[in-house]
């Protein structure tokens, strides 16, 4: 059963990170565009991503937790406590950071719709420094807690 869960653990960590690489980079690409419908098509791709970082991070954690248990680990680990919190924030982060790219993904395809060009909300919704923000320190989170998983201090 160990290795079911380990690789069902790895699984989702390898899914989850797909999706961040593919959202963030489907954005930081849209970011970049002029037209409202290529801006529409490169954020609507970041749904994709979405939905790997959701499917990996239900498999990371339940296996996850089920590895601590068949490993006799315990939650009393730093290591292992310090990346279920991390693992908490950089979800919740990626949470909030994701709000204003949904929004920014409707005005441009409604602007693609009516053949109007990027208006001053769109960039200012696709520049947000908040989202921004959060978006890279979920990411950093991520790396962090991958460092945990591999050094085990």
């Amino acid at each position: 059963m160990d290795n079911v869960a380990l690789f069902l653990h790895l699984l989702g960590a390898l899914l989850f990170v797909a999706g961040i690489i593919l959202a963030g980079a489907a954005f930081e690409a849209a970011r970049r565009r002029e037209l409202p419908a290529e801006i529409a098509l490169l954020l609507a791709m970041t749904r994709i991503g979405v939905l790997l970082v959701a499917v990996g991070a239900l498999l990371l954690l339940g296996f996850g937790l089920w590895l601590v248990h068949l490993e006799q680990i315990g939650y009393g680990a730093g290591w292992v406590d310090a990346a279920i919190t991390l693992y908490f924030l950089a979800v919740a982060l990626g949470a909030v950071g994701g709000r204003r790219p949904k929004r920014a993904r409707l005005l441009a395809a409604q602007l693609a719709a009516e053949d109007a060009p990027v208006s001053v909300e769109l960039r200012a919704l696709l520049n947000d420094p908040v989202s921004l923000a959060a978006n890279y320190v979920s990411a950093l989170l991520v790396l962090a807690i991958l460092v945990l998983m591999v050094f085990k201090p």
